[in-house]
């Protein structure tokens, strides 16, 4: 399919916030694009190839409503970062590893504690020394829970509760996870033997590139009926992490895009791209692979709760024991989930691909937790290192136009080496320092490949998904210390 450059009155405007690409473009598409964005995003949009990635989703066997696209939207493996696509499992719908990321289950966990900034200020320098400790990070560095291979196997069957076994976190905790921690579909034994070698040492750690830990504060309610029910209050300190299922998730996506792209002409599947590698979700091939994404799920969510007890363990040892820090949420945006959505008037059972996506259900659907169920799930949007990040609730309205879903971030908007080329790590640590927030990270060209520079406007992209209704705010946090790797 010869395909043509994608032009700014390609994007035909539906609504405020919503642009489509209609199947009159190309030939192959068997449903249109639709993009969230604000007119002023467009030209930015269109320097990459996420568009054009975006279009080729549409041509996916069994692929229903559009390709959707969240304002953080850029240039990704197969799908854009930032892509959407729900296929239906019983009219030969597929499964593709683009769709759900390299890094399955990487996601955001929120914590509350019971300090305000004020109270947390003479502390803040030690205690980010002592979560840097606690929390290893940095490219393939391994942690302080050394799992034998049957732990590591119970991980990837039980994921965060097995984790509350071991002795990290609480049933309290595991209530506020997507899914509760565990997708039970996970099947350990199609996990490969090098996956779970690298998986053995890093339960427990952050990794490199956009991960991280901030200790931050409530600076502004925008509903404050929702922030009292998620537990935000004014000046609250809370903490968010931000990171998946390391090495293990990595290599779990490498194999299994290695033997699709190998399968795909026996299952006549034929596509514009051969990173949308995908098979039929019915298949052996689809079910060993959801099965085996479930594992490396479960990985990651087991990760953030061992972060989690690390974290509360360095509260304790710098602030004291009358320190209680309780889990607000924690969301998935690398993943695909079985859900039950209506397209027009018919309830279907679709397969949900979400990569850099964060699930954002509305109010009354079993998934939520029960204490949220009236106000909506919440959905956790990190900034970059010194903006802001921020706290949403789920719509109604966003389960009619999205799937019930959201971005997962700002979205970069120029590549770790352009920025690195732009920003000096050590002014960066310098400018970050001077404004009063506590960085701990062990490279300043780390630092630099991460630089707010290099991403979008994190509130002009939470203000489209606003706009747009796929999820309201609720709250914005600013950070007062950041922990990551370089």
């Amino acid at each position: 399919m010869e395909k043509r450059m994608i032009m700014k009155n390609d994007l035909i405007k539906v609504e405020e916030f919503l642009y489509e690409i209609p199947t009159s473009f190309r030939a192959d598409m068997r449903v249109p694009a639709h993009v969230f964005l604000s007119e002023q995003m467009i030209d930015s949009v269109l320097g990459d190839r996420s568009i054009e990635q975006l279009i080729n989703v549409t041509t996916l066997p069994g692929i229903k409503k559009a390709a959707f696209a969240m304002p953080d939207i850029h240039q990704g493996y197969g799908f854009p970062i930032g892509g959407l696509a729900a296929t239906a499992i019983d009219q030969g719908g597929v499964i593709s590893p683009g769709g759900i990321g390299y890094d399955i289950n990487c996601g955001v966990r929120l914590l509350i504690t019971n300090m305000l900034s004020a109270e947390i200020k003479p502390y803040l320098e030690n205690l980010a020394t002592a979560i840097f400790h606690n929390v290893p990070s940095g490219v393939g560095r391994g942690g302080k829970v050394d799992l034998t291979k049957g732990e590591l196997e119970h991980i990837l069957r039980q994921g965060a509760a097995y984790a509350v076994k071991m002795g990290f976190g609480d049933d309290s905790d595991l209530e506020y996870c997507e899914e509760h921690g565990c997708m039970t579909n996970a099947d350990p034994t199609l996990i490969s033997d090098h996956a779970k070698k690298r998986g053995l040492d890093q339960l427990g750690t952050l990794g490199s590139g956009n991960h991280f830990l901030e200790i931050q504060r409530v600076d502004e309610l925008f509903d404050t009926k929702a922030a009292a029910v998620f537990g935000l209050e004014l000046d609250r300190v809370v903490v968010m992490i931000h990171c998946g299922s390391r090495g293990l998730g990595h290599q779990t996506c490498t194999d299994y895009v290695r033997m699709m792209m190998g399968k795909m002409s026996g299952w006549g599947i034929t596509l514009p791209d051969r990173e949308l590698a995908c098979a039929p979700f019915s298949s052996p091939a689809g079910q060993e692979y959801f099965n085996a994404m479930a594992a490396a799920a479960n990985f990651g969510w087991a990760n953030r709760h061992v972060i989690t007890h690390n974290v509360r363990e360095a509260f304790k040892t710098v602030v004291g024991s009358n320190v209680h820090i309780s889990t607000m949420y924690d969301v998935s945006h690398n993943i695909g989930k079985l859900e039950k959505h209506e397209i027009d008037g018919v309830l279907m059972d679709l397969l949900v691909h979400r990569k850099g996506a964060t699930r954002a259900f509305g109010p009354e659907r079993r998934e939520n937790p029960a204490k949220y169920n009236a106000i909506g799930q919440p959905v956790l949007i990190p900034g970059t290192m010194g903006t802001s990040s921020y706290v949403l609730a789920g719509s109604s309205k966003g389960m009619e136009k999205a799937f019930g879903t959201s971005c997962h971030g700002a979205g970069r908007s120029m590549s770790r080496i352009k920025a690195k080329g732009m920003v000096r790590g050590s002014e960066l640590r310098d400018t970050l320092e001077s404004e009063g927030i506590v960085i701990r990270c062990d490279s300043n060209a780390g630092l630099a490949e991460e630089a707010p520079i290099a991403y979008k406007d994190v509130d002009n992209v939470v203000n489209v998904v606003h706009g747009a209704g796929l999820a309201y705010k609720v709250a914005r946090c600013r950070p007062l210390a950041v922990i990551k790797g370089g």
